[in-house]
């Protein structure tokens, strides 16, 4: 599945990094990953919200370094999470 299909998030396994700090929110994004990885997910969603988009810039950071991670974007409907595709 491409990102671009993802219609709705509901029935993705998703994460919700409301009221993390950024470190904290990093741990929680690898664990996340390799979870899913683990369990055959290939796309995923991590809701960071939008305030000042520092949990969206380092949820990206983490994202873009890590080899595990085929392709992600802000989801189209609701700019505070990000659809991740993992590679299997």
């Amino acid at each position: 599945m491409e990102l671009k299909e993802v219609i709705f998030t509901n029935d993705l396994p998703s994460i919700d990094l409301h009221g993390l700090d950024r470190d904290t929110a990093r741990v929680k994004v690898l664990e996340f990953i390799n979870d899913n990885i683990i369990l055959k997910n290939e796309i995923i969603c991590i809701v960071h919200g939008i305030g000042n988009g520092i949990l969206k810039d380092e949820v990206h950071n983490v994202l873009r370094k890590n080899k595990n991670i085929l392709d992600y974007k802000l989801f189209y409907n609701n700019i505070g999470c990000t659809i991740v595709r993992v590679k299997l």
